[in-house]
């Protein structure tokens, strides 16, 4: 059950980082474009470290 909670947030957070950059792109921003990327990221790495430590249990 939390597994699937960290997947969901992950994906929600990664979605949001994509339309970020989606965004920074359209609006020619590149400071908008790097926040959605270290979202996209950040969310990615958080979501595995989580997912490996509730395996560990």
């Amino acid at each position: 059950m939390r597994a699937a909670a960290v997947a969901v947030a992950v994906l929600v957070v990664v979605a949001l980082g994509i339309t970020g950059v989606v965004l920074g792109e359209a609006d020619d921003s590149p400071g908008l474009q790097g926040l959605g990327v270290l979202l996209a990221v950040g969310a990615v790495v958080l979501g595995t470290r989580a997912l490996r430590r509730a395996r560990e249990r």
